[in-house]
């Protein structure tokens, strides 16, 4: 088991772990060699045990590992040690652009452009050097906090593809083209189709297709339309729609020949987002003699590059407010004559760093987002909420203190109720509130009240609310909010709080760890540890049980510890599926839409399904290596064991 403070290869020491995909888990770690931070991807134990997997895994890596771009996350070592295969990649501090797509719902074109050039060009750089993606989708695709764009696990999707299942092909299925879904040959226009797809998702929100399992959303691909991106976001330019269209074309040959023609294309969609210039040929063309138009030469090029810059970083007509500013702030500090210098040969750098600005527009929401995201989680922010001076509602009963807290603009939503047996007080007394008297109470939080009896009770200690609620405004006004006065008829003993500095431990069975901090801090607890445990019953986030068991009385600043839920275990199964045929054989999963082939005597070696028994169809071929011997195919129900 990798733990914090763990080395690997005498080298590497395990900081946290950051990630977990469906072949492999990433930790941040620390080379002790070069000082730096670096990212190791570490393969789950039932890919190790695959040789099939764990030699083309090895090919693959080192392969990507020739790979140098500023839009590539870069890999700097592949290796293994004590039968754990993993690899050593740059770490780059930031959030994936499903994330970012997810927190900020549909990106306006400007920015969608922009992701989309910076990933164009890491996928072009690996094109070049014959290297296909396979599995371009926003997951893996990184926005780190400087704004830069940068693709992840080239060359990894290939060795997954080609030699086993994983649980990530769920995710993978909404990006993949149609020559992939049908198991077709698989080239750059792949990738080129993968991209388009997540240029949808960045300017609607939303994938073009969607369904319940794999299968049904593989058939979209190969067989329906796509809706228009305008559909759902009318403010996309026609340049832009026209170039996710024509990339996400179902035949290759009508998508972009080359990453490099659709990154003209998104230089030019900068320059006149209204202007109609992109061809998508029909289908009937296909095959006939075609005219294409020149490619731009070099000069075109470089004056493209330059006016796209001027329209990425020089445009008042943003929109968003936000932007506006940050855009000023960038034209202040880079005038005219960083953009258009002559005599500057460097253009394409140019670019980049231009590019590389407008992504810090990207950047700086990331971090506002996790900024805002931490904020709320601890209470920092109250954004749109009224602040008001809390009143002393301890001591009276339950119905009145909601009556009189309504009277200050809490509404009853807000109050959150434990109940506390405790005999000293009269049923649906208020014994604690969370927030004391004369503190300043934002109206949008919640407000936190400890009353006396069961939670049945309340009902029956309202309608004592004559009685006992009088007695304790008398004593309210001289016992401050400390605590309620005890019922006349019970005899004041040394348990009491105010006495001698104990106090009754509360149940926070239930409420969210914040809560019950929040409670317990109320009641001058202190707690020093928490852990976390899976709960079938208790939801995810929420206290499973306490150290000190409620109503004890205990003295104030005493230490108490949490288990928090970590919400109910779900049960992964994996599978070992020997080849039964004294020959190669090729294999089917109908519903999990994967097939591929086995050596003679090989073992297919399959996780993270959540059924706990699939299905498999076993075929063998014939000694050509191609033609199925169908009349001796095994349909074979396999159950799983659990992970």
């Amino acid at each position: 088991m990798i733990t914090q403070g763990v080395f690997i290869a005498d080298r590497y020491e395990v900081i946290d772990k950051v990630g977990s995909g469906g072949m492999s888990d990433v930790y941040r770690a620390k080379d002790h060699i070069l000082g730096r931070d670096i990212a190791i991807k570490i393969l789950k134990q039932e890919f190790s045990e695959d040789a099939t997997f764990v030699a083309k895994f090895r090919t693959e890596a080192q392969s990507a590992a020739g790979l140098e771009h500023p839009n590539i996350v870069n890999i700097y070592d592949v290796g293994s040690e004590n039968g754990m295969y993993f690899i050593v990649m740059e770490y780059v501090e930031g959030i994936t652009l499903k994330t970012y797509i997810e927190k900020k719902g549909q990106l306006n074109f400007k920015e969608a452009i922009s992701i989309a050039i910076q990933v164009g060009r890491g996928i072009e750089a690996a094109h070049q050097k014959g290297i296909i993606h396979r599995d371009i989708k926003p997951q893996n695709i990184i926005i780190s906090t400087e704004g830069k764009v940068k693709v992840t696990d080239f060359g990894i999707a290939r060795a997954a593809s080609s030699n086993t299942i994983h649980a990530d092909v769920m995710g993978s299925v909404h990006y993949s083209s149609p020559e992939q879904a049908r198991n077709g040959f698989v080239d750059g226009k792949s990738d080129i189709y993968s991209l388009g797809i997540v240029m949808y998702e960045m300017v609607t929100g939303r994938v073009p297709f969607d369904g319940d399992n794999t299968v049904a959303i593989a058939i979209q691909h190969l067989q329906e339309e796509m809706v228009a991106p305008s559909a759902y976001a009318p403010d996309v330019p026609i340049s832009l729609e026209k170039i996710i269209l024509k990339a996400t074309m179902k035949s290759p040959d009508r998508r972009y020949a080359t990453i490099s023609d659709m990154l003209m294309d998104l230089k030019r969609a900068l320059v006149s987002p209204d202007e109609d210039f992109v061809t998508i040929h029909d289908s009937s063309d296909l095959g006939k003699t075609q005219v294409f138009s020149a490619r731009p030469t070099p000069e075109q090029e470089e004056s493209l590059t330059k006016r796209a810059a001027q329209a990425l970083i020089f445009d008042d007509e943003y929109d968003d407010e936000e932007e506006e500013e940050e855009d000023d702030y960038y034209e202040d500090d880079y005038d005219d004559d960083y953009y258009y210098d002559d005599d500057d040969d460097e253009d394409d750098s140019k670019m980049d760093r231009i590019i590389t600005i407008s992504g810090i527009v990207a950047g700086i929401a990331i971090v506002i987002i996790v900024v805002t995201i931490v904020g709320n989680y601890v209470g920092l922010f109250s954004f749109n909420s009224k602040k008001v001076t809390m009143i002393n509602v301890v001591g009276t009963q339950y119905d009145e203190a909601v009556e009189q807290l309504s009277d200050i603009g809490l509404e009853e939503d807000n109050i959150l109720v434990s109940y506390e047996d405790n005999d000293d007080y009269d049923d649906g007394v208020v014994l604690s509130q969370s927030t004391k008297e004369g503190e300043e109470f934002a109206l949008k939080d919640t407000l936190r009240l400890t009353v006396a009896g069961e939670e049945s009770s309340s009902e029956s200690g309202s309608s004592d609310s004559s009685n006992s609620s009088g007695g304790s405004k008398d004593s309210g006004s001289s016992n401050s909010s400390s605590e309620p006065q005890k019922d006349t008829d019970v005899e004041t003993t040394d348990e009491d709080a105010s006495g001698d500095g104990t106090v009754a431990v509360p149940s926070v069975v239930g409420l969210t760890q914040a809560e019950a901090t929040t409670v317990l801090d109320a009641k001058n607890i202190v707690v020093t540890s928490t852990t976390q445990d899976y709960s079938d019953t208790v939801p995810s986030g929420q206290v499973i049980s306490q150290s000190i068991e409620p109503g004890e009385m205990v003295a104030a600043n005493s230490k108490i510890s949490l288990v928090i839920s970590k919400g109910a275990k779900e049960t992964t199964y994996k599978y070992s599926i020997p080849n039964p045929f004294d020959r190669k054989c090729a294999y089917s999963f109908a519903e999990l839409n994967q097939s591929g082939s086995m050596e003679k005597n090989a073992t297919l070696n399959v996780s993270g399904i959540t059924k706990d028994s699939i299905t498999v169809t076993l075929t063998p071929i014939a000694d050509d290596g191609v033609t199925p011997i169908s009349e001796q195919a095994q349909t074979l129900t396999v159950p799983g064991t659990p992970e």
